[in-house]
């Protein structure tokens, strides 16, 4: 995938995400300074697209699961993510 991201300074890192639910590809593109457009197969139906989405980022930038959360926008495809780093 390439560098998306730089090294946070801090030990929490915030990201904006729009989230395309639904999407034949599940694809990752940065579109500024810590914001995304994540797309994900998952329907936006109970959850489905936002644990797809931390399922995702976890496969995609080695984080874990549990470290990973939805600040803003759990029902809402512009989503505020917070991923506590090691």
């Amino acid at each position: 995938m390439g560098k998306l991201l730089k090294a946070p300074t801090t030990n929490i890192l915030k990201l904006t995400i729009h989230l395309r639910p639904n999407s034949k590809k599940e694809a990752i593109e940065k579109i500024g300074e810590n914001e995304y457009k994540i797309k994900v197969s998952a329907p936006a139906v109970d959850g489905k697209a936002n644990s797809k989405l931390i399922k995702l980022l976890s496969e995609s930038f080695g984080w874990r699961p549990s470290s990973i959360s939805i600040l803003k926008g759990h029902t809402s495809r512009k989503k505020i993510i917070q991923v506590e780093c090691d």
